[in-house]
């Protein structure tokens, strides 16, 4: 090997990479030239302020002239209704936050002379909403859908060797939404540098075929570009690597059969790399295995772009069957899950989109519906990573709107761009096996409609089932809309699955529960006898529900029942701001009662007390997880369910009632045995069992409350299984802090979620404290947030006090930009001994 072998090798393995071209690491997938903008803008808002009143927006604000320096400066992703401040005055279907708003962002950037004969684009990952874009006070373009992925050209305006001036104008005061959008430049922005013969954007696509157990045909197709206005011959070539978790390049396992191409002046040209691949590996849920194709395009020998398509080798298919991932069965154990971040808002975090990935599938979730809009890309590619499945989901309405101001007023002009960005942008993804296009519409009965919104998504991908989520499953299969699909997606109302099992049109098409359950609970407290809502909070023993709904034991036994059903996706995963139902006065709940009139009014009464009485609701009741990212007892009712192998057992309520001794307070276990017996004190309260298929929670519905403990003993095929013990604490006079890491990288957004407990003298945790909390950080660390989880708490997400709710905290810390050395958490409360965590920033 020689000496200089030798240390290149080292050299590679220290760096953690091996060599690709250019980079032994992929950024993103796409051109290899590319740069974060994400730092160093200017901000101000204009229109709709936060406060309410009005701000007149003056003419002229994307001049290079203009006069930026009393703006506000930041760094994006940025959601500039997060701040608030929480108003009573505002809808609480968007969280009672002021997102309605005009804001401006400007940045500027520097060209190198080197860049003169370059084409230069940015790429946005997400605008909310109406994104109007100039440079140099020149108009470049825009996107109205804050959702969807978009790129510009800034070819034509770029001054190389000097400063340019990048303007964007954000408006949401006429983007109306049934929860908490965000507002602002809330995902990530990249400037992208390519030579004039390109590979034309989002063109490349790897398809995989012909798989046996030692070899796959692998056949990449794409478009090559020429901007010149002369004719040349370029040159196409792709080598195949390995790729692992942190993106980082592998061995070569492969080089494609180099093509040669002659493009016209002004003109693109499709190609085809095609190939087979031995000993390959392939993308599973349990084993994520990835590659990437690093795309070279050369004329006259010399590159002029470089592009990364990065893939997973797996077969999926959908019968009346059920699901299947590489010949295996797999049931479809999914959440939905709305786009923003809980304290964080809309603005895109890697470090909490992976904690919320992380925290589901550690649940035993397998899979993710992006509700109801195409995702941060980032969240894709966690779910390659992690081996996560998704339906990737487009829209919430389409021409008929929900509201005045939703997706209808830009169906007609868009509709066909916004389907065509997210399944180009995302068709390379081995996570995404189902598009849905469309949530809940207005038209789930109309034909034609739904054939050709189907049809442009076939047209760019038959290789995945379409499908589209209907809370009227009867209208959309009675109409035959349903038979445009190739999923048929059904939101609740499972009580009629026999029937429909029944109907000839559809008895050889697959069934998957778009959206299930709608369960709902605050963490951590409890009512007995009759009452499941009180105080605008709800009870986590985990039986309510709105009239749609049904509890999560009811839907396993309509999976049990029905076996051919894919699968699952529960309303929701996480909680999420806005839509507080059932405190919720949103009108377009009586759409999940529309085909019965007597639900509709009975339900139409609710709403209208609801609007009257104005709940201080500010985030949803749906979630497994609260809005804090702290598990509910639901969690863990999902986990004995979807977890069978992992021993567990979970006893609710707590055991702390000083009011109730003497008193009824029922006990419920979720385990994943199938039987087990209860102790309260040590004396039995005697074994239940489970019926398959029947009973997924073990309850006692008598127990007589004394101070003390509570413990399980479950039991598996005879044997003992899982324990768990609950006990009555002491006062809180301790305070336990917990960070999901212990370092932090200073040069990114890289956050540490720190858990507070509040316990006893004992280190136990009381599960009724609610006090006041004082946060502190120090050093080469800054507070971005803190949350508790409690879905009425109008405490600004920003501050640094805030009460502990039923017995926790959340503190969300980063380091200092450019700051290296300790970062202390000091968390205090009065009559409460302080806690300091150390993290390091590096």
């Amino acid at each position: 090997m020689g000496w200089a072998g030798v240390c290149l090798l080292c050299l590679l393995t220290w760096l953690g990479c091996s060599p690709a071209g250019e980079s032994g690491k992929m950024v993103r997938s796409g051109q290899v030239d590319v740069v974060s903008l994400n730092e160093g803008w200017t901000f101000a808002r204009y229109g709709l302020q936060a406060d309410g009143t009005l701000r007149e927006e003056p003419e002229g604000m994307y001049a290079t002239g203009w006069d930026d320096s009393s703006w506000r400066k930041l760094d994006v992703p940025h959601d500039f209704a997060i701040e608030g401040p929480f108003r009573m005055d505002l809808s609480g279907n968007t969280g009672r936050l002021p997102y309605q708003g005009i804001g401006w962002y400007r940045k500027s950037f520097v060209l190198d002379s080197t860049d003169a004969d370059k084409r230069i684009y940015v790429d946005f990952d997400g605008v909310m909403a109406y994104a109007q874009v100039w440079l140099n006070g020149q108009y470049v373009g825009g996107w109205p859908y804050g959702y969807n992925s978009f790129r510009l050209d800034l070819t034509p305006y770029v001054r190389t060797g000097g400063e340019n001036l990048l303007a964007v104008r954000t408006d949401t005061e006429k983007w109306e939404s049934r929860w908490y959008p965000g507002a602002g430049i809330y995902r990530n922005v990249w400037l992208v540098k390519t030579g004039q013969v390109q590979v034309k954007h989002w063109s490349a696509r790897m398809r995989t075929a012909c798989l046996t157990e030692s070899t796959a045909r692998l056949d990449l197709s794409l478009e090559v570009e020429n901007h010149l206005d002369k004719d040349v011959e370029a040159v196409v070539k792709g080598e195949v690597y390995e790729l692992d978790s942190t993106d980082c390049f592998g061995r070569r396992v492969l080089r494609l059969p180099a093509q040669e191409v002659r493009l016209s002046a002004r003109s693109a040209q499709a190609v085809k790399l095609e190939d087979e691949l031995d000993d390959y590996k392939r993308w599973d849920i349990g084993s994520p295995n990835r590659y990437v194709a690093r795309l070279t395009v050369s004329v006259g020998g010399q590159v002029t772009d470089r592009y990364d398509v990065p893939f997973g080798i797996r077969e999926t298919e959908f019968s009346r069957q059920g699901f299947f991932l590489n010949g295996r069965k797999v049931a479809l154990q999914g959440v939905c899950l709305h786009h923003d971040l809980g304290a964080l808002g809309a603005a895109f975090n890697l470090s909490a989109q992976e904690r919320q990935l992380r925290i589901m599938q550690e649940m035993g979730c397998n899979a993710i519906r992006t509700s109801h809009n195409p995702p941060a890309p980032e969240l894709l590619d966690l779910a390659d990573k992690m081996g996560l499945l998704v339906m990737d989901e487009a829209f919430d309405a389409w021409a008929r709107g929900k509201r005045t101001w939703d997706y209808n007023k830009l169906y007609n002009e868009w509709h066909e761009k916004d389907l065509q960005a997210m399944v180009r942008r995302d068709w390379n993804h081995p996570s995404v096996i189902i598009w849905s296009i469309g949530n809940e519409v207005m038209e789930q009965r109309d034909v034609e409609m739904t054939r050709h919104l189907a049809g442009i998504v076939r047209e760019l991908d038959d290789t995945r089932p379409v499908t589209a989520g209907y809370n009227n499953p009867n209208g959309g299969r009675d109409s035959n809309a349903a038979r445009e699909l190739d999923l048929m997606g059904v939101n609740y109302f499972f009580g009629q699955q026999a029937r429909w099992d029944e109907d000839e049109r559809y008895k050889d098409m697959p069934t998957v529960g778009t959206e299930t359950s709608s369960c709902v609970s605050t963490r951590g407290v409890y009512f007995m006898g009759d009452t499941l809502r009180k105080n605008f909070q709800i009870s986590s023993y985990d039986l309510d529900s709105p009239g749609w709904g049904c509890s999560p034991d009811r839907q396993f036994a309509t999976n049990a029942r029905f076996p051919h059903l894919l699968g699952e996706f529960v309303w929701t995963g996480f909680d999420y701001l806005g839509e507080p139902t059932p405190y919720n006065s949103d009108n377009t709940n009586l759409l999940n009662f529309r085909t019965d009139p007597s639900k509709q009014e009975e339900l139409k009464k609710k709403l209208e007390e609801l609007a009257r009485i104005q709940p201080p609701s500010r985030s949803s009741y749906f979630g497994i997880v609260d809005l804090a990212g702290f598990p509910k007892d639901r969690y863990y009712l999902y986990q004995s369910h979807w977890r069978p192998e992992l021993p567990m057992a979970h006893i609710l309520p707590h055991w702390n009632w000083p009011d109730r001794i003497g008193q009824v307070v029922p006990v419920h276990v979720y385990t994943s045995g199938t039987e087990a017996e209860l102790f309260v004190n040590g004396k039995s309260w005697g074994r239940r069992s489970k019926r398959e298929g029947q009973d997924f929670r073990l309850v006692w519905d008598s127990v007589v409350y004394q101070p003390g403990s509570v413990r399980v003993v479950a039991y598996k095929n005879g044997q003992k299984w899982a324990e768990d013990e609950v006990q009555t604490t002491g006062e809180a006079r301790k305070i336990r802090l917990e960070a999901d890491r212990n370092s932090l990288d200073a040069g990114s957004r890289e956050l540490a979620f720190v858990t507070v407990r509040l316990t006893d003298e004992e280190g136990r945790t009381v599960p009724t404290a609610c006090c006041p909390l004082k946060f502190e950080v120090e050093g080469a660390g800054e507070l971005v947030a803190t949350d508790n989880g409690d879905p009425i708490s109008f405490t600004p997400f920003q501050s640094a006090e805030r009460e502990a709710f039923n017995g926790l905290a959340l503190a969300i810390v980063r380091a200092r930009k450019g700051a290296a050395g300790e970062i202390r958490v000091r968390v205090s409360g009065e009559g409460l001994e302080p806690a300091v965590l150390q993290l390091e920033a590096r």
